[in-house]
């Protein structure tokens, strides 16, 4: 059952949600929004800000630890109007493959109008048989013809909020003849597209995204008739900022570009002779999510191993392990937890993190000598190892710190069996020279009989051994009897 993570960055705020498939039903386990004003000065200057840069990378970082805890096996990352305007697109697309390994795909209005049709209908919000599905974000507006649930026509025009609020909205609250100026403009913009629209007979109205959204908590409904609309937006436009951040719905930085949304939606009302809009919290997201989903190669999870095992040796060699002693103490690690499984009885999945914090071998010893402010634990529990959830990744780490440091604390029985075996895995290669090739392992009543076998002499491999009986025998209550030969 793959579980798939769609990533929608507008101009004015960047959604996310991951949801799991059987088939093409979709269940969602997770969502996420920030407001980062990506196209603010993209619509007044061409150029996008470095301040909303950052923001939106530091907003996609986030993201990218939220489909790895949800251990998403595919992201599809889409980017609309804003970098669809921007002429130094280039530098968040270079950026965020640099701090996310993701690339970003800047759709077309067409095809973000499209995305959104499929997203709702995927969902069966569709009981009319004219639909016009009405979709208001930060830089654009994309106005979707649906008939029997079929795309007629999609149309895409300039009328987004963020948008609308740097070109006319100068004052706070605006002035009359800014918001007159705002009404003309998005007149002009609408009589492209009327005739048309009006032509086909439209029977319901569904609206999408932040402004639509606001609209309907203000109204106390999610059936937003024309009256209403207009009633809000003579509202909004006679307080300020900082009044409007407090209604229900609004919030701080919905509150600077609401008035402009509003004015988009009592425009298009009257001028398309709609008697209002039902507002639908699906959206884009749910569109790419639906396009993955009936996609062949997302149908299936990816193997989950493999991806493991490259993401494991990517973080090995970023420090340094030496993979040939890594291997040696994977394998010692893995014939202890299988020749003491009666003894420490941990669950299966324990060996899989003992094997990950043996392919780490020596990290610890890497990370306290290059920066010792920092923890081995910190450092590897917040790692991107993908292909291990949120809690293996945490296993795994405090195995390895483990490695060189304390056991883990007396209320973790498990960890503290398993951090034992692999010491002692690291114990048995302690000249790094894969010197223990078989091990016999006897269990006795009060005693576990370990026999190292190897070509040469095991002295140094045996001392290291011996320094771990004592945190043998505090954990599993026996002593451990070691020869060597």
């Amino acid at each position: 059952m793959p579980i798939l993570a769609a990533i929608d960055i507008g101009a004015n705020s960047v959604r996310l949600s991951i949801a799991s498939y059987r088939g093409r039903r979709g269940e969602v386990l997770h969502q996420d929004r920030e407001v980062t004003r990506l196209g603010d000065a993209v619509f007044r200057t061409g150029l996008l800000a470095p301040g909303a840069m950052a923001a939106t990378v530091e907003v996609l970082r986030r993201f990218r630890r939220a489909t790895l805890r949800y251990h998403a096996d595919a992201v599809r990352v889409v980017a609309t109007s804003a970098l669809r305007n921007a002429r130094n697109r280039s530098l968040l697309l270079d950026w965020t493959r640099a701090a996310t390994g993701w690339e970003i795909e800047v759709i077309d209005g067409l095809e973000e109008g499209r995305l959104i049709h499929r997203g709702i209908i995927t969902q069966s919000e569709l009981h009319a048989a004219r639909v016009l599905l009405i979709d208001l974000g930060g830089g654009s507006c994309e106005f979707t013809l649906s008939v029997q649930r079929r795309i007629r026509q999609i149309y895409s025009l300039p009328l987004g909020a963020v948008r609308l609020t740097a070109e006319f909205l100068e004052h706070d609250p605006p002035k009359k003849k800014e918001l007159q100026r705002l009404s003309t403009c998005i007149g002009a913009e609408l009589d492209r597209i009327a005739p048309k629209i009006l032509a086909t007979g439209v029977h319901q109205a569904i609206a999408t995204s932040g402004t639509a959204a606001a609209l309907a908590r203000l109204n106390h409904s999610p059936e937003v008739a024309q009256p209403a609309v207009t009633r809000i937006l003579r509202q909004l436009s006679r307080t300020s900022a900082s009044q409007r951040a407090k209604l229900t719905g609004v919030g701080p930085r919905r509150a600077e570009i609401i008035v402009a949304g509003a004015a988009v939606y009592a425009e298009l009302l009257t001028r398309l002779r709609l008697p209002g809009f039902r507002y639908s919290p699906l959206g884009l997201r749910d569109g790419v999510l639906a396009q993955m989903a009936a996609e062949p190669r997302f149908r299936r999870a990816p193997d989950r191993e493999a991806e493991r095992a490259r993401s494991l040796a990517a973080l090995a060699e970023q420090y340094g392990v030496e993979r040939a002693y890594a291997r040696h103490v994977r394998a010692l690690a893995l014939e202890l937890f299988r020749s003491l499984r009666r003894l420490h009885q941990l669950p299966a999945e324990y060996a899989g993190w003992i094997a990950a914090a043996a392919q780490l071998a020596g990290v610890g010893n890497f990370i306290n000598l290059s920066a010792a402010r920092h923890h081995t634990e910190y450092i590897l529990a917040h790692s991107e190892i993908a292909g291990f959830t949120l809690a293996e990744r945490r296993g795994i780490a405090a195995l390895a710190h483990a490695q060189a440091g304390a056991l883990p604390p007396p209320e973790q029985p498990s960890l503290r069996r398993a951090a034992v075996l692999l010491r002692l895995a690291l114990a048995l290669d302690q000249g790094r020279r894969g010197a223990v090739r078989a091990l016999r392992v006897r269990l006795l009543p009060a005693q576990v009989s370990m026999h190292l076998q190897g070509p040469g002499k095991l002295d140094l491999e045996l001392w290291a051994a011996e320094r771990e009986r004592a945190g043998f025998r505090e954990v599993f209550g026996r002593d451990l009897i070691l020869r060597a030969g």
